[in-house]
């Protein structure tokens, strides 16, 4: 399936691994580099040394594409986007924020910039400071979420620019494929399916909750702070969800609860008080397979759908 996505970013399908903090390393980002997709290694807060050795160390395991997601509000922004020009990274993702002041200097090296966007006017926006691409990422995905849904969001971000859209959010299959790009996308772009992976590095605990999700094993806490966050329904998210709703959680309080609780998830598997954030597709993720395997199936599930 050939795109201006594929033609962008040099690859073979258009499928774009999420960013997804704490769990998007290397290993995960060169399977999904070598598979066909783009790989994304997550900045995230992450030491600048840690970020330039995963960088190396992807290149080490993929000749391929690939790229990294940057988080704007990150107190190291700064330095993570002079990094990328340093270690040549081909693609940035970026979300949180404008992006509008590294675009001239990220250009000048080369780099393809996507950023993900949450709404109509940040694309409008993102396309005016020199984004190639927009990701408009609807509030079915996991981890930190808009409000509009996938199948609202994207055609209406197709309409508004002229620069090719990747949507996101929602997407885990074939269909969900095919789906987007009859809504006017040219790429995909996944992080729960990749999730149950066996390249994918979280603790066994994390897949084994992914992999048994119901479709309604899906919770959104922290709307009341400013950042609400899409996780599996665990008992930790529910105590969230609980003291969010009757108020005896403050901000502040609940805040202090969820700090470092996406690595107590990832890492630890601590069920009692991590964050274990996930798209609501997750009910429909049975399996763990090699990344191979599935960029390959969605691709060629999309294409039977489309009829190319």
């Amino acid at each position: 399936m050939k795109t201006r996505i594929t033609e962008l970013l040099g690859c073979e399908y258009p499928i774009i691994q999420g960013g997804m903090a704490w769990v998007a390393e290397h290993t995960l980002a060169s399977a999904v580099s070598n598979a066909g997709g783009i790989g994304l290694i997550a900045g995230g807060s992450a030491p600048i040394d840690y970020l330039r050795e995963q960088i190396r160390l992807c290149k080490e395991k993929t000749d391929k594409p690939f790229g990294v997601n940057i988080m704007l509000m990150s107190p190291n922004a700064d330095d993570l986007a002079q990094l990328c020009i340093d270690e040549g990274v081909k693609v940035i993702t970026t979300g949180a924020g404008n992006p509008g002041k590294y675009m001239a200097a990220w250009k000048e090296a080369g780099i393809k910039v996507m950023p993900v966007v949450p709404s109509v006017a940040l694309a409008k926006r993102m396309e005016k400071s020199g984004a190639d691409a927009v990701i408009a990422e609807g509030t079915e995905s996991g981890g930190h979420i808009g409000e509009n849904t996938t199948m609202c969001l994207v055609p209406q971000v197709v309409d508004a620019v002229e620069i090719p859209v990747i949507a996101a959010g929602g997407i885990a299959d074939g269909r969900g494929m095919a789906a987007a790009f009859m809504l006017g996308a040219e790429g995909v772009q996944i992080g729960t399916r990749f999730l149950a992976s066996e390249e994918c590095q979280i603790h066994p605990t994390f897949k084994e909750l992914v992999i048994k999700a119901k479709d309604t094993d899906n919770i959104v806490t922290g709307r009341y702070t400013g950042h609400p966050c899409r996780n599996i329904k665990t008992k930790f998210a529910k105590k969230l969800a609980t003291g969010e709703k009757e108020g005896t959680l403050s901000p502040e309080e609940f805040e202090q609860l969820t700090v470092g609780a996406l690595r107590r998830a990832v890492v630890d598997g601590d069920v009692d008080s991590g964050s274990f954030l996930c798209g609501a597709i997750s009910g429909m993720v049975n399996e763990i397979k090699t990344c191979a395997d599935i960029v390959k199936e969605i691709n060629d599930g999309a294409e039977k759908l489309l009829k190319i």
